[in-house]
């Protein structure tokens, strides 16, 4: 019998970029399975639902035998023990990445003790990319072609031309306002 080596990668993916299709790409090389676990996180203002962040990434994923997707709202150690992962992965993009990630990885570490973090770092081509800054630059009308995959591409540009016509709401209500990191 052999033991199926599991990893987690939490965060938002609002929205799922190619630099986090890069970090779960290079984790499915080093784990037999890989677990993208998609934060509700009402405090950051998504632009997206849970549900709808999660069927764009399994539909990124489609076909793959490592990658699977869900949803979670608790802490990711919770969501860790119950996908039966023994590491965490997390993305370092810069050194100004490094400080949060650590302080991070320590909590989850007081947690839970049987999950370790690995950090990796992305191909060099991703390592401004954040998802902040992909839906600023497409709510402003800018190219992000090769930024994200194109059905993320697409559904974006849908769900800012829908909310074009909606009335404007002001402060961290209006989806995707909230600073966060990608």
């Amino acid at each position: 019998m052999t033991t199926q080596r599991t990893a987690v990668f939490p965060g938002t993916f609002d929205p799922f970029t190619n630099g986090h299709l890069d970090l779960t790409r290079r984790a499915s090389r080093l784990f037999d399975r890989v677990v993208v676990a998609v934060a509700e996180n009402s405090a950051k203002g998504t632009l997206f639902t849970v549900e709808e962040r999660c069927e764009m990434i399994r539909q990124v994923f489609k076909g793959s035998r490592r990658v699977e997707v869900v949803g979670f709202s608790d802490l990711v150690v919770s969501c860790a023990r119950r996908v039966g992962a023994v590491v965490m992965i997390r993305g370092l993009r810069a050194v100004s990445d490094f400080e949060f990630e650590f302080q991070m990885a320590l909590m989850n570490r007081r947690l839970s003790r049987a999950i370790e973090v690995a950090f990796l770092m992305p191909s060099q081509q991703y390592t401004y990319l954040n998802s902040t800054l992909v839906k600023e630059v497409a709510r402003h009308g800018g190219a992000i072609r090769g930024l994200v995959p194109l059905l993320v591409e697409r559904r974006l540009h849908e769900r800012l031309k829908a909310l074009q016509g909606s009335p404007r709401v002001s402060g961290a209500a209006r989806p995707g306002s909230a600073p966060r990191r990608g």
